[in-house]
């Protein structure tokens, strides 16, 4: 049976801002069986296909990606925004609604050839996870696929990751 997460995501309207409807993740994430189910709902997809690591950008991509990496019985990686990893990084830039951020990960973390498996909680235009797409195919990693539990289909990020494996679990 299906679970029902759509109703276990509380919205919080003008948060952070006037005029968004802010999709808030921790009411899902207190309910240990719709988390296990989430998790599971969010490596399903992706059993059958050659996953050697899974990558997720903090800091929500954190909490999805290591149960998914675990389910999957792989390693994971963390991006991180720029200053926050204490070995040597690679990294990329890339522009957000007012201005530029950067993200980083340990330039180890990826080894050339590896199938990556990208996670985050949301997927709205697509910016920071087509950044770390991005970052993993500089290092010569293949994308495997990605997977959100989140997608607010009517601000397009789909389109920036077009030709890709994409699960989304919930979809506004």
């Amino acid at each position: 049976m299906t679970k029902d997460f759509t109703s276990s995501i509380r919205t919080v309207e003008d948060w952070p801002k006037k005029g968004i409807s802010f999709k808030d993740i921790t009411t899902l994430l207190k309910d240990a069986e719709l988390l296990s189910a989430s998790v599971e709902e969010m490596a399903a997809p992706f059993r059958k296909d050659k996953v050697d690591v899974v990558v997720g950008p903090e800091a929500r991509g954190f909490i999805f990606g290591v149960p998914v990496a675990l389910a999957l019985g792989t390693g994971f990686v963390p991006v991180r925004k720029k200053g926050k990893l204490p070995a040597k990084t690679v990294s990329v830039s890339y522009e957000l609604e007012y201005g530029t951020d950067t993200l980083e990960m340990h330039e180890d973390a990826i080894r050339k050839g590896q199938r990556v498996l990208l996670v985050d909680d949301l997927l709205a235009t697509g910016g920071t996870i087509s950044a770390v797409m991005e970052m993993c195919e500089n290092i010569g990693a293949e994308i495997a696929g990605l997977s959100f539990m989140i997608e607010l289909e009517f601000l397009n990020g789909r389109e920036k990751l077009a030709g890709r494996k994409i699960n989304s679990i919930i979809k506004y």
